[in-house]
């Protein structure tokens, strides 16, 4: 520590020795630079603020129909590449700044010089922005500001109509595609049904489902006709035994048989069908439904028609067997004509059954030959209307997306998301904001303190001066036999004397210099203020 505060006294020493260097320096750089401090041009300042309304009362009402961008995050985006080399250029010709340029150098210049003044001040919490240029000349900066105002304003316009079509010009070219893509689909899907259109089915149901079905109704026709086939067996028995003369015998057999001797077959298939039906209604809805308690009044009601024409039936046979025989024989009783009637109604309902057992054979046979093939056409059926139906429904979102895209645009051009609302005009301040000489002179006077120490080290590092043994030992590195002592007089003593104050006022000089110009200063900006 004792070594280093030596050091720096034997610095102090010899910055001292030559001070009047350092004096020297430091009034010709506090000169200069109050000089330049005086000499440099005024700065003007003017600017505008905006303030962006982006709680429009449409947004809440088009939403849904219309895209709602995030103006909030569009517009701060706005402000931060508002101050680009395009705008700049298109700033620079609109204020005419570029009258002056005689070169492409120039052009530039100006354009450096514009972008570094230009500023963009913004609280993205309230939306409010505030556009300022400096300028030597006040109107020149106010024509700036208004020309940024209006492509600040316009930017914001045109970005979002650009957007708007270009949407709108991609949307268009998807649905072209998909058009043809959905065209080729249908196309497709058509040409595989008119193909295989004996092996399809409008019902939905597959070939396993369609084979089941033609199985019960087949299994049902063929009991049915099995029912008809002993009825008319029946039948032909009690003919033949009225053939032979019997009279008491068949009529007292048909009286006691009943329904399975007296047919209506015209009922009983009603009847079979609304059982079905009535089956089939129970599986969906309960017994209080409207439609379960009609069919069961309907079935309810056929019986009671069947058993009024089996009671007539039955009365016409009595009849007929309390009637006295005919002299011709039996072939024209009434008893023998019933059962002539009940035998060819047996026959025709015994051919009808036969021709449905007939046809549901066959059906159930084509069927069955058709489920070996109807996994493969199953699986192509349900790719093609799957590829279809993918087709479709990007088509129709595309349509919407196109609709609302437009709707989108139309809300941009009517009266637009954002409102730009101009707070406070283009304006230039009337003083100066810039240079600060206040802040500037103060500087300067440090400067030129620091540059004649600064000077003063620089001369005693070129011409060193050893003021003590201790430290031209260390130095040189040679020994030292002995010190020579200089004896000062009073005249010396004078002369150090009269030499400190010289250098105080000199250096009192410069700094009351730079006191009275910063006395000077703070009067003139005051009375500018008054």
């Amino acid at each position: 520590m004792d070594l280093l505060i030596a050091q720096l006294q034997a610095i102090a020493r010899r910055v001292w020795k030559y001070r009047w260097t350092g004096v020297a320096t430091s009034w010709i750089v506090g000169v200069i630079c109050a000089v330049v401090v005086w000499i440099l041009p005024d700065r003007y300042e003017a600017n505008a603020r905006i303030f962006v309304d982006t709680q429009s009362i449409l947004k809440p009402l088009m939403s849904g129909l219309a895209v709602q961008p995030n103006i909030e995050q569009q517009v701060t985006m706005l402000s931060r590449t508002l101050i680009s080399r395009p705008n700049v250029e298109k700033l620079v010709r609109m204020a005419d700044l570029d009258l002056k340029n005689q070169s492409k150098a120039q052009q530039e210049a100006t354009i450096e010089k514009v972008t570094k003044s230009l500023s963009i001040q913004s609280t993205a919490r309230d939306n409010l922005y505030t556009l300022a240029y400096r300028d030597n000349d006040p109107e020149t900066a106010k024509r700036v500001v208004q020309s940024l105002v209006s492509i600040f304003v316009e930017s914001s316009l045109g970005a979002s109509r650009k957007d708007a079509a270009t949407a709108t010009s991609f949307i268009n070219e998807q649905i072209k595609s998909y058009e043809a893509k959905l065209e080729e689909a249908e196309s497709r899907l058509k040409e595989f049904r008119l193909r295989n259109i004996q092996n399809m089915s409008g019902d939905g149901k597959d070939a396993a489902s369609r084979l089941g079905e033609l199985s019960a109704q087949l299994e049902r026709a063929r009991l049915e006709y099995r029912e008809a086939v002993n009825a008319r067996d029946a039948a032909k028995a009690q003919l033949t035994q009225e053939r032979s003369g019997n009279t008491s015998s068949p009529v007292k057999a048909l009286l006691q048989e009943g329904d399975a001797v007296v047919a209506t077959p015209e009922i009983d298939s009603r009847i079979d069908a609304q059982r079905r039906n009535l089956d089939a209604l129970l599986q969906r809805y309960t017994d209080q439904h409207p439609d379960v308690i009609g069919a069961r009044k309907l079935i309810k009601d056929l019986e009671s028609q069947k058993a009024k024409e089996v009671a007539e039936l039955r009365k016409a046979a009595a009849a007929a067997a309390a009637a006295p025989a005919p002299l011709g024989g039996n072939s024209g009783s009434l008893a023998y004509q019933e059962m002539n009637r009940l035998l060819a109604t047996s026959e025709v309902q015994v051919a009808a059954l036969k021709a449905r057992v007939d046809e549901y054979s066959s059906r159930y046979a084509q069927a069955l030959s058709a489920v070996k093939t109807a996994p493969q056409l199953e699986s192509e059926a349900a790719q093609l209307n799957r590829d279809y139906a993918i087709h479709k429904k990007n088509y129709e979102d595309l349509v919407a997306r196109r609709e609302s895209a437009s709707i989108t645009g139309e809300l941009d051009v009517a009266s637009g998301v954002a409102d730009f609302r101009l707070i406070d005009p283009p304006r230039a301040n009337p003083k100066p904001v810039a240079p600060n000489r206040l802040l500037l002179l103060v500087g300067a006077l440090l400067v030129s303190l620091v540059a004649g120490v600064l000077a003063a080290f620089a001369v005693s590092q070129l011409r060193p001066v050893f003021h003590d043994t201790l430290e031209m030992r260390a130095r040189l590195d040679v020994p030292i036999l002995g010190v020579v002592t200089r004896l000062v007089s009073e005249a010396d003593k004078r002369n150090q004397r009269s030499d400190l104050i010289r250098f105080g006022a000199a250096t009192g000089g410069l700094v009351g210099m730079y006191v009275l110009g910063l006395t000077a200063l703070a009067i003139m900006l005051s009375r500018q203020v008054v």
